[in-house]
């Protein structure tokens, strides 16, 4: 235990009772060298300096200030040791393990959520009276929800931990899929698609920092996977042909169910800062003695102040930061394209070969056969970055992605070319599935990549590249069917494969001149200037 202690000795009060403290470091304000853990939130220009004097007010009940009890004596800061249990990034690897699968449980259930639903189009339009158009809207609102709504509620976490948000987030989209299922009208439909994609961005969004907060840095290659695969591989997810859009709905509900019977069992508080300040909040409750602080209570924002940081900086880094704005834009076109792939299968194969709605389902597995082989490639780039990280440092998380910026052009060509009714079926399904391997590597890229480089702010430089991916996703559905039509299914093909290419170099560029571009970061270079950032 650190010798600061001894400072808790010595100005205690002299009727606090014993408090068992085995696994937890006191500091004080002086002692706190160290920033690189501070709140990302806090604007750079206010971070207090580690020599600054510690000057703060005790917050009372129902968080208001006094402002006549400002606090003379020096805070005691709760920190985990080294080891500690209740440290998640030491929980049991059963522990972790549980929580990773669940976790990218609940994003196979959004991904399968979010393309199930076009398996229902012919029975919707029927039933509904709508046209094939209108249906597919509720393919972008689901996107638009996804990607929008996380920017108003990342901060929750920040503020309440991520156990509470997984919970309130499965229980609603649990009743989202009963206001579908019984929607009497399409428009009905749209607004629960849209509530859908609400509460299903909690699992998109958190689930990369819930595998953050309890594996370390070296270990994260094998988590991360497992939840690309369930983020990419979940749009692949078949159905049964003779189900119609209604029992597409229920069937995933009971799943969804099965989820939140899990959730409370498995699911722990897995944000470190938050299980501090339920610690110094116990301590000062049962020792009176209200020096007992976690660094978050005294860093914190006011919910207002964070919900405004949390829109406006992933923008922020959108614009100004090239690394983010390239990559947000590369990933954002695969995205696009996967999902205007959703709305095209149905339609080419359909057209060209005469496929019924279980034959259609059946190319859409080629979405798992191809996230399955990005998952197997990932150990080989997770092999290449543990041999070059010293030498590399962030960029060695992109050999992958230079091999998937040919992949994605190469496939794309392939589905394309071969939309013609004499060319066997199985040819654009191997298109397909280089497509999809292709957008696996990326997307997972794009996470590591992201996190190395942008440490403490890496969730603003995600939440920006999400952003813009839902976004590409919500928009490519609403003119794919139209450009299909208007330009025939191979030079629509076509175009998106000539796109593709244009955006070839991405990563090259990145991989050779990442350095010099982060060393020019505002953001990026806090990173470099204070290494230890895990």
């Amino acid at each position: 235990m650190d010798s600061s202690i001894d400072v808790e000795k010595r100005g205690g009060r002299g009727n606090d009772t014993p408090v068992d403290m085995d696994g937890l470091v006191i500091k004080t304000g002086d002692q706190l060298v160290d920033s690189s853990d501070l709140d990302p939130r806090l604007s750079l220009s206010s971070r207090r300096a580690a020599d600054e004097p510690v000057s703060r007010q005790t917050e009372k009940e129902g968080n208001s200030i006094d402002e006549d009890d400002t606090v003379v004596d020096e805070p005691l800061y709760i920190e985990f040791d080294q080891g500690d249990r209740r440290n998640p990034i030491n929980f049991s690897p059963a522990r972790k393990w549980a929580i990773t699968w669940l976790s990218s449980f609940s994003t196979l259930l959004a991904a399968s959520t979010a393309a199930g639903y076009s398996m229902g189009f012919e029975s919707m339009c029927d039933e509904l009276h709508c046209t094939r158009f209108r249906a597919a809207i509720g393919l972008s609102t689901f996107t638009l929800g996804f990607g929008v709504v996380p920017l108003f509620t990342a901060s929750f976490s920040e503020e309440f931990g991520r156990q509470p948000l997984y919970i309130v987030s499965a229980g609603g989209f649990f009743l989202t899929y009963i206001l579908i299922a019984l929607a009497p009208n399409i428009h009905a439909v749209l607004v629960g698609r849209f509530l859908q994609g609400a509460f299903g961005s909690t699992w998109a969004t958190m689930v990369g920092g819930t595998i953050a907060d309890i594996w370390i840095p070296q270990q994260r290659g094998l988590p991360m996977s497992i939840f690309a695969i369930a983020a990419l591989g979940g749009t692949g997810f078949e159905m049964n042909p003779k189900l119609e859009w209604k029992w597409i709905e229920w069937v995933l509900m009971m799943l969804c169910g099965l989820y939140i019977l899990l959730l409370p069992l498995v699911m722990k508080e897995t944000r470190s800062s938050i299980l501090l300040r339920r610690i110094a909040q116990k301590m000062r409750a049962e020792t009176g003695n209200k020096r007992y602080r976690a660094r978050v209570e005294d860093e914190r924002l006011s919910m207002r102040t964070m919900i405004f940081i949390s829109c406006t900086r992933p923008i922020h880094l959108l614009v100004t930061e090239p690394i983010v704005s390239s990559f947000s834009l590369w990933i954002g076109f695969a995205w696009g394209v996967t999902y205007a792939l959703i709305e095209s299968i149905p339609l080419t194969f359909e057209v060209l070969h005469g496929f019924n709605v279980g034959q259609i389902g059946t190319v859409f597995a080629a979405m798992i056969v191809g996230s399955g082989l990005g998952y197997i490639s990932n150990s080989y780039q997770e092999r290449l970055y543990q041999a070059n990280i010293e030498k590399r440092g962030p960029e060695a998380r992109l050999y992958g992605a230079c091999f998937a910026a040919v992949l994605l052009p190469a496939g794309m060509f392939i589905y394309a070319w071969s939309s013609f009714s004499y060319v066997h079926w199985i040819v654009p399904v191997i298109g397909i599935t280089l497509l999809i391997w292709a957008t696996y590597i990326i997307y997972l890229a794009v996470f590591t990549y992201l996190a190395d480089a942008y440490g403490p702010f890496a969730s603003s430089a995600l939440a920006g590249q999400s952003l813009c991916r839902n976004l590409a996703a919500m928009a490519f559905p609403l003119f794919t069917t139209q450009m299909f039509e208007k330009l025939g299914f191979t030079w629509a093909g076509t175009l998106l494969a000539c796109i593709a290419t244009l955006m070839i170099p991405i990563p090259f560029i990145l991989f050779f001149y990442g350095p010099s571009i982060r060393a020019h970061s505002t953001f990026s270079r806090q990173v470099l200037e204070n290494k230890p950032v895990s």
